[in-house]
């Protein structure tokens, strides 16, 4: 495996055809460095054919904090639709750049504004939009 800028390992991470064609078109628009990373490091699959177990757009994600155990429910959501009090995160937020496209059981890992290390357990996928069916959204 090589690796990529931002920590991100080719074979690391897995994104569906439309969610790459998708973040690829936020890239230009001010989106983090860390975008363009994930987006040629990952492994593309058609959205028929991604596992269960990964992260894809409008997944509903249940997280862990590494440093203080609690629990977050999470639902990955492109920036327009971001309702972070509500527990709807942008894919281009640090947290959202870390989860999209991991397996259940991977650490992610994000920098916070103070500099220091976010990272938490992804501990289980609650819905994915791929797993029931919808391959458009």
């Amino acid at each position: 495996m090589q690796a990529a800028a931002n920590n991100i390992l080719l074979g690391e991470r897995t994104l569906t055809e439309l969610d790459h064609q998708r973040l690829s078109r936020l890239q230009d628009r001010a989106a983090p460095p860390a975008l363009e990373a994930l987006l040629d490091a990952t492994d593309i699959v058609a959205a028929r054919a991604v596992a269960p177990n990964v992260v894809t757009m409008y997944s509903q994600v249940r997280i862990v904090d590494a440093h203080t155990g609690q629990a977050h429910t999470l639902t990955l959501c492109y920036p327009a639709d971001a309702e972070p009090a509500a527990g709807f995160i942008s894919v281009l937020s640090p947290v959202g750049l870390a989860l999209i496209g991991l397996r259940v059981g991977a650490l992610a890992r994000w920098q916070l504004p103070g500099g220091e290390e976010g990272c938490a357990r992804l501990e289980a996928i609650l819905f994915q939009p791929e797993a029931s069916g919808d391959y458009t959204t």
